[in-house]
Formats: C-alpha cells, sequence, structure tokens
C-alpha cells in the first residue's frame, strides 16, 4: 500500500501515523513545506520520499510534486492529512489521480454549516434556525422568527474563529460594517445549552469502529473573553448521542477517517440538537487523551484500518480525560511545580501550545486523567484558580 501524508509534522504528535503505516508495511510518501532536517527523526526515517514544496496552498506545484512521486512509486492509494485545512486540498488531488475517499463533491457537507444542517435533518436529528444571509435587511427578518440573541459564523469555517453572538440591531449593525466580505455568513438561532461530541473512527465501509464524548467548558465563550478553557472525554455516554452519532455518521457518509460531530443539549429540555460535522481528528491534544482515556494506541489502529483493514483494539472507557488551559495574561495561584505535585500520577501530560492556538487553547495545557468525574472537577478548579 502505497499512502501520501500531506503536512506529516502537524500537529507535532501526528507524526506517529507515518511511524506506524511503515512500521506495518505500507510505502509512505509525504508532501510539506517543512525543511526535511527539522521534522522528527523517527518521521523522517518513516519515509520512502520526501518532497518540499515552497507553498502547499499552490495547487499546482503540489500536484506536479503527486504526479512525479506516483511515477517513481506506482499509484497511490490514499491521501490524508489528517487536517481540516487541507480537507479541499486532499479532494482535489483525488479526483486528478482517482484516489479513493472523500472527492470535490463531497465537500459541501463535509464543510459548509448551512448543508451540514440538512444532513442532520434528512436523518431525524434537531437543528437550530439558520441560513446564510448577505444584507443587514434579511438578517433583521430572521432575528425576528428566532429572536436576539443570534450566533452569526463563516459558512466554511473551524472552531469559534470568526464566530459572534449578536445581542441586539446595534451589534447587528457593527457586524455587518466590520464584516469579511470575502466570506458567506451563517446566522444561526442560539441554543442555550452545553456541547456534546461524539468523536471517532470509522472503517472503510463506513462503519464505526471507535467513538466516544467530550464535554466542554465553552469554546465560543472562551474565545470572546480570552478566558481558560477545559474539556474532557465522559466514561457513559448518554445513548441518544450513541443513536444520533451513529445516524449523522452514516448520513454524512464518512468512511476510513477520524471524524468529531458537535451538538447541543438544551438547557429547557435536554434535547440534543445537531451543530456540525469535522470529517478531522477533533483538535489541540484529543488523540492523545482518546489513548490515554482507554490505554491503547488509535495512531497505530488507524494505521491498522488502512493497511489490515481492521480495528484490533479493545477499549473501555476507564477514565475521564482533561485538557485544561492556562493563559499567560494571568496570575494563577498555584504555580506550574505546585500542579505538578499535586496531580502527581493523574497527569498524563504537560506543555505549552504553539501561539497560532493560544486565543483558544491557552498558551500552558495539563493534560490528566481519573477515574471520577469528582476528582476531575477538584484538578481544574486547581490549575485555573486566580490570585486574588
Amino acid at each position: 500500500m502505497i499512502v501520501l501524508i500531506l503536512s506529516p509534522h502537524f500537529p507535532p504528535s501526528y507524526y506517529l501515523f507515518s511511524v506506524h503505516l511503515n512500521r506495518l508495511g505500507a510505502k509512505v510518501l509525504a508532501i510539506a513545506e517543512e525543511p526535511y532536517f527539522q521534522m522528527h527523526e523517527e518521521l523522517r526515517n518513516s519515509f520512502a520520499e520526501y518532497w518540499k514544496v515552497n507553498c502547499m496552498e499552490d495547487y499546482a506545484e503540489v500536484e506536479y510534486a503527486v504526479k512525479t512521486l506516483q511515477e517513481r512509486h506506482g499509484k497511490i492509494d490514499r491521501i490524508e492529512s489528517h487536517n481540516e485545512h487541507w480537507l479541499l486540498l486532499e479532494a482535489h488531488l483525488r479526483d486528478r489521480f482517482d484516489i479513493y475517499g472523500l472527492k470535490t463533491k463531497d465537500m459541501d457537507r463535509i464543510k459548509k454549516k448551512s448543508v451540514m444542517k440538512e444532513v442532520f435533518k434528512s436523518c431525524g436529528i434537531p437543528v437550530a434556525s439558520g441560513k446564510i444571509l448577505d444584507n443587514i435587511q434579511d438578517a433583521k427578518e430572521f432575528v425576528k422568527k428566532v429572536n436576539y440573541p443570534v450566533v452569526v459564523k463563516p459558512d466554511i469555517g473551524v472552531g469559534a474563529e470568526d464566530t459572534s453572538k449578536v445581542h441586539n440591531e446595534h451589534e447587528l449593525e457593527r457586524f455587518f460594517a466590520n464584516r469579511n466580505r470575502e466570506k458567506n455568513y451563517f446566522f444561526e438561532e442560539f441554543v442555550d445549552g452545553t456541547i456534546e461530541t461524539f468523536d471517532g473512527l470509522t472503517d472503510k465501509n463506513g462503519e464505526i469502529v471507535f467513538y466516544t464524548s467530550h464535554q466542554y467548558s465553552g469554546v465560543m465563550e472562551t474565545v470572546a473573553a480570552d478566558s481558560d478553557i477545559y474539556y474532557y472525554s465522559i466514561r457513559d455516554i448518554p445513548a441518544d448521542l450513541v443513536d444520533f452519532g451513529f445516524k449523522s455518521i452514516k448520513a454524512f457518509g464518512v468512511k476510513e477517517k477520524f471524524f468529531h460531530l458537535e451538538f447541543f443539549r438544551r438547557k429547557k429540555d435536554s434535547v440534543l440538537v445537531g451543530l456540525e460535522l469535522n470529517a478531522r481528528p477533533p483538535g489541540g491534544l484529543t488523540m492523545d487523551m482518546f489513548n490515554y482515556a482507554n490505554d491503547f494506541d488509535l495512531y497505530l489502529e488507524w494505521a491498522n484500518i488502512l493497511v489490515k483493514q481492521q480495528f484490533e483494539a479493545k477499549y473501555s472507557r476507564p477514565y475521564f480525560v482533561c485538557y485544561c488551559s492556562r493563559k499567560d495574561r494571568y496570575n494563577y495561584l498555584h504555580s506550574h511545580d505546585e500542579v505538578q505535585e499535586n496531580l502527581g500520577p493523574a497527569l498524563c501530560l504537560t506543555g505549552t501550545m504553539p501561539q497560532l492556538f493560544h486565543k483558544v487553547m491557552g498558551s500552558r495545557f495539563y493534560v490528566f486523567r481519573t477515574v471520577t468525574r469528582e476528582d476531575m472537577h477538584q484538578h481544574i478548579a486547581y490549575i485555573q484558580k486566580k490570585c486574588q
């Protein structure tokens, strides 16, 4: 099997996808902008060939690289990046070289929030009212139907990027005065609830071979207030979330890929409302959180899906695993050393995030695991407690 990986070095832990593919006997080809010797040694050693391009955004340059690599090594069987930013590039390359996987015809339902709504509705999942609007008059008419606040987000976007909550007409006018006119914006009824995710991996037939769920302290609120965030995997997944998750993945047609579905659970009635799909692993360190929650290696299991067409691990979710952040702008009551001592063996990972992710994911992070929810929340409070 010949697998082409785009930007295999990013995020840093994703080098393990290539390493495991190579260990299982796949021929790994790679394309990126990163200088070869700046990449992890194990990653470099996993490549049959690496091609450095000047700009990954230059489709002609990347296409030429793929064409040349295929001439040298034979027909490429898969193209993958595990990265939201390159989903469309992957699709174009699969079209061009007739490679299995999501094609450009699939991208609307994978990338556009407006189309995702229709997919959720097609399998009986409730959604918040929403539509793409490009003028203030239509926006005011929409608000008359759903009332303030409304959420405004790019129709194609990642996480809470360029997302805002509009509370009144003044804020609506300000949005239209300052918006990026090159983007289509999706206006959505505000749902008062908490985010619950349905995350996992499918095989070549689109069957879910692994799934779990995470709960968030609030991504949009974190960005708006520039505050701390935490999120965690849960041990017992609600039956309605499992039901909606399986229905959604079948409707979206996600095959041989990781997925990250987001739902709101409304506070007023506990009903789940479909929000969006991401056809790649969840962001941040969630891949590592998968592993710590189950004591397995999902980097390896993805390689098993490609090379052996089987998922070999057993899992039972014995731990809550939490990502808890801090930001440099705050003074915290407990020092970094005190946090490490307090968490003790519960601490799995700690470190600093790249500047690109500071606004959402914080500048320093702690990943820890506990058996009980109560212990987890005690650790969160200790880490994020600020000086008065």
